[in-house]
């Protein structure tokens, strides 16, 4: 059900650091145009951490406006504390989303039975929700056992996989029926080999049709065209991550003219031979 490819959208800001909203929608028409399956609002490439509650839920709503029903909507809506979650998670159902993508929270380390009880919690909602391991950000890898125990629950319907670990993905697959997400672009075909039914992708901002055709070939079995794919665009899955995403996921929409390179704080500007580097890539793919 959760099978495909689904864009980890960017958050645009306006020069002066307010989220552009014209912008969003922009890119959420290309993104529709370009065949994705879905886009993930206000996730880590969204830059969730700078936003406050506000924009927060207004760029999930946004973005259910502007997808209308044409694409599907999965919003981030994770937090470190489970009230968070869970009142982030209660918006996103209201207002529409298809689903949510919950991260392990991060900084406090949770036990394995705290993390069963806080998305738990966030699932008992009732809005299909996909969990989301990361522990290079978070700190902590949600243990086996435990993603095991939360497959049984009925609204926990994938886990996005971004531990960089092909093999975490068969051990999931080989004791649950849990849909894997692939969370790195230059696993997604390898995890798709081994039973991943898809990706959350940082790299389907810029290139949107080329990741929707290759998820989409090796769905269908036509292993040829989505290595071919694979191998054409690997340059950029690793040029993506240069520097801390979504730094260069966004130098890289405006030397494509799609929106201003602006951040916020802590985050900024990657280097100039970084900016170089990734140049070079997107000449050499014709995305400038």
């Amino acid at each position: 059900m959760w099978q495909g490819a689904y864009t980890a959208i960017v958050t645009p800001f306006n020069r002066d650091g307010s989220v552009d909203y014209g912008k969003l929608r922009e890119l959420i028409d290309l993104q529709v145009a370009g065949g994705v399956d879905g886009i993930v609002p206000v996730g880590t490439t969204g830059e969730s951490p700078t936003l406050d509650f506000d924009e927060h839920e207004k760029v999930i709503e946004v973005s259910i406006e502007a997808a209308r029903k044409r694409i599907k909507v999965i919003a981030g809506t994770g937090a470190n504390a489970t009230a968070e979650a869970v009142m982030l998670t209660r918006h996103a159902k209201e207002a529409g989303a298809d689903a949510t993508l919950q991260v392990t929270p991060y900084y406090n380390k949770p036990s394995a039975e705290g993390l069963r009880r806080h998305f738990t919690a966030v699932a008992d909602l009732g809005l299909p929700t996909i969990l989301y391991n990361i522990p290079g950000r978070t700190g902590r890898e949600i243990p086996l056992d435990t993603v095991v125990e939360l497959a049984k629950h009925p609204h926990i319907v994938a886990v996005k996989e971004a531990g960089g670990s092909v093999d975490r993905v068969s051990q999931i697959l080989a004791r649950c029926e849990i849909e894997v997400l692939s969370g790195d672009d230059s696993l997604t075909l390898p995890m798709m080999a081994v039973g991943g039914v898809g990706v959350i992708s940082v790299a389907s901002n810029v290139a949107p049709k080329a990741v929707a055709d290759m998820v989409h070939a090796a769905l269908q079995g036509d292993w040829q065209p989505a290595r071919e794919l694979h191998r054409r665009y690997y340059r950029l899955f690793t040029d993506l991550f240069l520097d801390t995403n979504p730094i260069p996921v966004k130098a890289a929409l405006a030397m494509m003219g799609l929106i201003e390179e602006v951040y916020r704080l802590p985050l900024c500007e990657t280097s100039a031979k970084g900016k170089e580097q990734l140049r070079g890539t997107l000449k050499v793919l014709g995305l400038i």
